[in-house]
């Protein structure tokens, strides 16, 4: 799967209101832009937890394509070095999880390092300390989060079965029909 590859554009013509000539303010276009993907990230050349991308924008921008397209949004929080966000990395690159997911969810991948990097994000939507990675939080195209209980259970994602994990995922969000 590769990550939304959106341009600057794109997202201001999906955050938009439906009004004809409606302009991002400076800051608005200053957040898209230093989100932005650059299509050569794909998510085999780009690392998958990468620390330096602007992750509070990276999450500003899947929240707003989220408020235009109607999904959710998936956070997901972790690390290059945990076996358990790689591992959940490669599952969600998979075709079988790439298209239920994009049905759904605007992808987020946070590097929070050893669980000391971007740790305002996690208690921003109302997450206590972080206990192990990755942590995955599901958000409503409003920002609030509806797993709290359950985002922290996830530091075992390499030893759940790829089923149980896909019937999570599916069943947590209903697909989005497209437009």
């Amino acid at each position: 799967m590769k990550l939304r590859q959106w341009t600057a554009t794109t997202l201001f013509a999906l955050a938009a209101p439906a009004s004809a000539g409606a302009t991002p303010s400076a800051p608005e276009q200053a957040a898209v832009e230093a989100a932005a993907i650059d299509p050569a990230e794909a998510v085999g050349g780009a690392p998958a937890y990468d620390p330096s991308r602007a992750a509070t924008a990276d999450v500003n921008a899947a929240l707003a394509a989220a408020r235009a397209s109607g999904r959710h949004v998936l956070l997901i929080m972790g690390g290059d070095w945990c076996h358990d966000s790689m591992a959940l990395w490669d599952l969600f690159d998979t075709p079988r999880f790439a298209t239920m997911l994009d049905a759904r969810y605007e992808l987020v991948w946070v590097d929070v390092g050893h669980r000391d990097r971007n740790l305002d994000i996690a208690r921003r939507f109302g997450l206590p300390p972080l206990e192990g990675t990755p942590t995955v939080l599901i958000l409503t195209p409003q920002g609030t989060a509806t797993n709290l209980e359950d985002a922290p259970t996830w530091r075992n994602a390499a030893s759940r079965k790829p089923e149980a994990i896909y019937r999570h995922f599916s069943r947590a969000v209903a697909p989005v029909p497209n437009p």
